[in-house]
């Protein structure tokens, strides 16, 4: 299976990209569900890859997490997985062990509105993971994966599959597809600028004649 084409940009942010999105008339665009990094400074960038989860007691007893294998094992390098739950409390979605996998299948992080358990581990590994909480029950016989890779909606947030995804501290951005060439050019000129202001705030301009000069703020 082919990786998907990178859209990497190190110097980006989810500031950035809000910014770009409003300067592109994209103005709803970001999360409103306040996913927390498991670790203050986790940053990550990458094309969704998407799975929804509902509520459900039936089980496969023979391969009783045969879903979330089958999708865990199609991801691609430089994905980023999206787990929409409802904002479930009912179980953990993520864990240890899909982290690693994730990791081995060159996954950038995950992003989700349901739970994550073993986040000492998970914070080991050196995964980025965004959640709404965390909480240590396994998913078997509570809930379900029941999508892979169709659109899910997240924070009023609809997401598919490609579209890119920028989490970090101060939230979680996402660029359609179809538009990612011109926000995402749009970002780059605004931190090629927001660079020049701040080495020109720092060394004693004043805020009116940086915003004068630039229009960046």
């Amino acid at each position: 299976m082919t990786d998907f084409e990178q859209p990497g940009d190190e110097r980006l942010t989810s500031a950035m990209l809000s910014d770009a999105l409003d300067e592109c008339g994209l103005r709803d665009q970001v999360l409103d569900a306040r996913l927390a990094p498991l670790v203050a400074g986790s940053r990550s960038f990458g094309r969704a890859a998407t799975a929804r989860f509902a509520r459900s007691e039936a089980d496969q007893p023979d391969d009783p997490y045969g879903a979330a294998i089958d999708f865990i094992s199609g991801l691609r390098r430089g994905e980023l997985v999206v787990i929409a739950t409802e904002q479930s409390n009912d179980s953990a979605f993520w864990g240890e062990l899909f982290s690693a996998a994730a990791i081995g299948a060159g996954v950038v992080g995950v992003v989700t509105d349901g739970n994550l358990r073993d986040t000492p581990k998970i914070a080991g590994l050196g995964f980025p993971a965004f959640s709404r909480s965390r909480r240590p029950i396994d998913y078997r016989r509570r809930m379900a994966l029941v999508d892979t890779r169709e659109p899910v909606t997240i924070g009023g947030v609809t997401i598919a599959t490609g579209d890119i995804v920028l989490a970090d501290d101060d939230g979680v951005v996402v660029v359609p597809r179809e538009h990612e060439a011109e926000v995402l050019a749009a970002a780059r000129r605004r931190a090629a600028g927001e660079s020049v202001v701040l080495g020109e705030l720092l060394a004693g301009e004043t805020l009116r004649t940086v915003w004068d000069r630039h229009r960046i703020l």
